[in-house]
């Protein structure tokens, strides 16, 4: 009887080292699997750039990780993404990313295609020839390529297509600040900026101005924008060109001048009022055929609520504001003080 208890307690003591060592097993598989998920080197913040080609297999993303250091292992790569299931949702584009951060985290970026983007503003009152210049600085297209894009017709209800018009597009390119891939190309650029503007106008206007009033408004809401340097006198300038147009009085703008001109001008001269344009306010009665510029919301907020008053006239006092008159008088009496 001793014998078998001998043997019996040699062969637990045995069952339990073998447990051990299987489970000390387990456990260092487990931490060596764990590893693989940790970043490379967590104190290394520096930016690697990937460019990930179009329709790349998860095991073409997982070499090009790897050839660059970015992930410990291929096959751990591959089998996080199969248990996640996004291996069939990893989008290609223009990433960075650090030795520091994990597979987790390259692969969530990956999957939810957080591709390098550019960030651009485009402030009011800028023209359609501006913003193009602003996007070429950028680097976002070419002189030629943003030509061709806003040669195109956009199908959207509030455009006008008019041989007349310089540019069709002009004042619906919406200023504000837009987020994009660096390959975005402009005419995506402009739908972009076009949803916009249809975003914006009907969240906010669309239940004051009935759509057919949609160009004549924009159009007013340009000049608003151009001549206006203080917030404030937004709807008062707006009320005086509501005035003139009331009585059929020229509006005479400097502004639709200058844009009728082509070119930026600190001064309007008495031969620049000459220039023929539809766009001459000074020349042709009305409105100009189109908006000289694209306004922001406080101006179409203007155009569509004119301040009430008796004004017909107002001068630039130098400071950014100006000396609204009533009268003519008033106002070469005004001119004289301001600018003459």
């Amino acid at each position: 009887m001793r014998q078998i208890k001998v043997r019996s307690g040699r062969a637990k003591f045995i069952f339990i080292l073998t447990f051990l060592f299987i489970l000390g097993f387990m456990w260092t598989g487990h931490s060596l699997i764990k590893g693989q998920y940790q970043p490379v080197d967590s104190s290394d913040k520096s930016i690697i750039d990937i460019n990930i080609p179009a329709q790349s297999s998860a095991k073409q993303i997982a070499r090009l990780l790897a050839d660059h250091d970015l992930i410990h292992n291929e096959k751990v790569f591959l089998r996080y993404c199969s248990k996640t299931g996004y291996d069939n949702s990893l989008k290609a584009g223009h990433y960075q990313f650090s030795r520091s951060q994990s597979l987790q985290e390259i692969v969530q970026d990956i999957a939810m295609g957080r591709i390098v983007t550019v960030d651009f503003t485009i402030p009011e009152g800028y023209t359609i020839k501006e913003i193009g210049e602003l996007l070429i600085d950028r680097g976002l297209c070419s002189k030629a390529e943003w030509q061709a894009a806003i040669d195109l017709q956009y199908d959207y209800d509030f455009l006008q297509y008019n041989s007349n018009l310089k540019y069709p597009l002009e004042g619906f390119l919406f200023p504000d600040t837009y987020k994009v891939s660096e390959n975005t190309d402009a005419e995506t650029i402009i739908k972009l900026m076009l949803n916009n503007f249809q975003k914006v106008w009907q969240e906010s206007f669309a239940t004051q101005v009935a759509n057919e009033k949609i160009y004549e408004i924009i159009t007013i809401a340009s000049m608003i924008e151009k001549e206006a340097s203080t917030a404030s006198e937004r709807p008062t300038i707006s009320g005086v060109i509501a005035n003139r147009l009331r009585i059929k009085m020229p509006l005479q703008i400097d502004a639709t001048v200058i844009y009728a001109l082509g070119e930026h001008k600190e001064v309007v001269y008495n031969v620049d009022l000459n220039v023929e344009s539809p766009y001459n306010t000074y020349k042709y009665g009305g409105l100009p055929i189109g908006p000289i510029a694209s306004p922001g919301q406080e101006s179409i907020e203007a155009a569509i609520n004119p301040e009430k008053h008796k004004y017909f006239y107002y001068v630039a006092k130098g400071d950014g504001s100006h000396h609204f008159s009533k009268t003519h008088d008033e106002h070469i009496r005004a001119k004289a003080k301001y600018i003459d």
